[in-house]
């Protein structure tokens, strides 16, 4: 009797969790939008797999690369390179955001991080994220 009654408690709490699970996962990347994930309330965005790799040594105006996940607008993202702001392009890849820039051309001979931002509604959402590079002379 003992069995059965144990067996039953974690059917519904299986229930209950799956449910749970699957009323939350409403936002881009499964995400949900305003709540339900973190205690405050937001899953702060992920940004990573930077490319070119963190201090490679690249050419003045090289394109540079990072993937952002659980992010719910692609505006929300924003790119500087020693306080440049610089213009990206975001190719939405269903699970996560591909996003896409340039380096100033006029930085040279410099070392430089790609600073990125996610700012969202709320500021306890917010993520930010980077990686040096070397850039070579022309």
């Amino acid at each position: 009797m003992k069995k059965s009654k144990l067996l039953t408690i974690l059917g519904l709490v299986s229930l209950f969790t799956v449910a749970d699970a699957m009323a939350g996962a409403s936002g881009h990347a499964g995400h949900s939008v305003g709540g339900g994930g973190g205690s405050d309330g937001c899953l702060k965005p992920h940004l990573s797999k930077f490319l070119p790799a963190p201090l490679s040594t690249v050419a003045p105006g090289s394109e540079f690369s990072f993937m952002a996940v659980g992010v719910q607008h692609p505006e929300q993202i924003s790119a500087t390179v020693k306080s440049i702001p610089v213009e990206l392009t975001v190719e939405d890849k269903e699970a996560f955001y591909l996003v896409k820039g340039k380096l100033p051309a006029a930085l040279t001979k410099t070392a430089a991080r790609i600073n990125i931002k996610v700012t969202s509604k709320y500021s306890r959402c917010d993520a930010e994220n980077g990686w040096l590079l070397k850039i070579a002379d022309k």
